[in-house]
């Protein structure tokens, strides 16, 4: 793979999650949730990107979003449980994600808010067409995503190196 191709990003918010009475880590998703995440994964997979890596917090509700989601994929990237995902920061976010391999051209992040729709703010110096206006008005509810594109390494992202391409939510 080339560093002259863009890469892409999808940060992948998590489903809705239920409220039993355990930690916050161990929430499980909620029946709606498991619904939105088989609806986010046909719609990452109508994306057509060829994920290499998906980095997923260890949280139970972004595993079995991602568990729900990766089944509508035409192949499984690897997957990485990254427990400095959860209640990461978008500057830590970006510290994981400089750690990518070059190897890998399309990243899937699972995660949470406010992170995950941080990050996204932060890394898109520009958008296409309205998806900065949806992402603006919509923020980023849970099942939702966004797909970013940069040139250069995964060591070289940085605050406005990418191009939000296009933005997704359940109720879109």
């Amino acid at each position: 793979m080339s560093v002259a191709e863009p890469r892409r990003i999808v940060l992948f918010r998590h489903a809705k999650a239920d409220w039993p009475q355990v930690t916050d880590h161990e929430r499980p998703l909620a029946e709606r949730g498991r619904k939105d995440a088989a609806v986010a994964g046909r719609k990452l997979a109508d994306t057509g990107i060829p994920f290499d890596l998906a980095l997923c917090s260890t949280a139970t509700r972004t595993r079995e979003t991602w568990k729900l989601a990766v089944h509508e994929f035409p192949h499984r990237p690897k997957t990485v449980y990254e427990e400095r995902i959860y209640e990461a920061s978008p500057g830590e976010l970006i510290a994981l994600l400089n750690e990518v391999p070059d190897d890998a051209q399309n990243v899937l992040l699972i995660g949470h808010n406010p992170g995950i729709q941080g990050l996204t703010e932060v890394l898109a110096g520009s958008a296409e067409e309205d998806a900065r206006e949806r992402l603006s008005g919509r923020g980023f509810p849970t099942a939702a995503f966004s797909v970013l594109s940069f040139d250069g390494t995964w060591k070289s992202l940085e605050p406005g190196a990418a191009t939000l391409l296009d933005y997704w939510a359940p109720t879109e």
